[in-house]
């Protein structure tokens, strides 16, 4: 297992035919690979303004997240994850855990195909199958 500090993260979705970023302020926050079949595990400490965000899209099987490893003039990693855990630290934090696989292109090969697939029509769950095809 390697650990790692978290240093920026954004989260990426589909938002009627473009791409949308939500981008989280972090308090702290660790990615750990786990060299094994469950991938990598994201930890984003945050303030508990962004718990309603995160009850809003826990469901979903799958996000798209870019983080920022090591430093922040590091070029960003893109996941496909999925959460596994909102927890209440304090009255004022939050913690999300993220469990996915690291997508292995650069950033702006990954924004050019997720246009490309938005502009053939492609949005929601589609969009998602389509791009992890296209991967």
């Amino acid at each position: 297992m390697k650990t790692f500090k978290l240093k920026g993260l954004k989260i990426v979705s589909d938002k009627e035919k473009e791409i949308d970023t939500k981008v989280l302020t972090l308090i702290d926050g660790l990615v750990i690979n786990r060299e094994d079949d469950l991938g990598w595990l994201i930890e984003a400490y945050v303030d508990s303004s962004f718990h309603a965000y995160f009850k809003s899209i826990e469901e979903k099987q799958e996000l798209i997240i870019q983080a920022k490893i090591t430093r922040e003039e590091n070029d960003p990693a893109f996941f496909i994850t999925e959460i596994i855990g909102i927890n209440k630290i304090n009255e004022d934090n939050i913690n999300i855990i993220f469990q996915g696989n690291v997508v292995d292109h650069r950033k702006s090969r990954i924004e050019e195909l997720l246009q490309e697939i938005l502009e053939q029509g492609y949005q929601g769950a589609s969009l998602l199958k389509k791009f992890k095809e296209s991967i």
